[in-house]
């Protein structure tokens, strides 16, 4: 079933809970909320600001993976009852392939995390702090995509994703 078919299933069965939903900021399709990529966007934006200002070297230290529900269950999103119990409704392929990719992520951000050091030098920070970004933002607009209905697990296809950024890793 295509996301068109599925919107229009969902709005048919459901209009007043789907425009709760849209209303809320969760795409009514999917039933997942962009605000949960808020979580790793504020890691990328630290990466990309550490080789310039290593004092936020402490807050990334500081951040930690959350998953959908952690998020959501930690933050001041106004619909987050909403959030978590749209989420626990959805397609179980599109969450595992969000999931895996947020795993992903946040195994890539841990990694980084736990190689740099406070005494590391500029240009040796810079490279991993890149290279951990080049390797995370596609994730975030994959992710994205399926959040927003854009990518249906298949094709946007995690796991193969999750395994090439492993390989170039090692």
């Amino acid at each position: 079933m295509t996301y068109q078919h599925r919107a229009e299933a969902v709005q048919a069965a459901d209009g007043d809970n789907a425009a709760r939903l849209a209303e809320a900021n969760i795409n009514p399709v999917t039933g997942f909320a962009t605000d949960y990529l808020n979580h790793f966007n504020e890691a990328v934006m630290l990466l990309e600001m550490l080789p310039d200002c290593p004092d936020f070297l402490a807050d990334l230290m500081a951040w930690k993976p959350m998953s959908y529900r952690e998020h959501f269950l930690s933050s001041h999103f106004k619909a987050r009852d909403l959030a978590i119990e749209a989420y626990g409704a959805a397609d179980p392929a599109l969450r595992d392939c969000l999931d895996t990719m947020a795993t992903t992520m946040s195994a890539v951000l841990e990694a980084t995390r736990d190689s740099l050091r406070a005494d590391m030098p500029r240009e040796e920070t810079a490279k991993l702090a890149g290279q951990a970004v080049a390797w995370i933002k596609p994730l975030l607009a994959s992710a994205n995509a399926v959040i927003n209905g854009e990518g249906d697990g298949e094709t946007t296809n995690a796991q193969a994703m999750a395994d090439q950024l492993m390989k170039k890793a090692l």
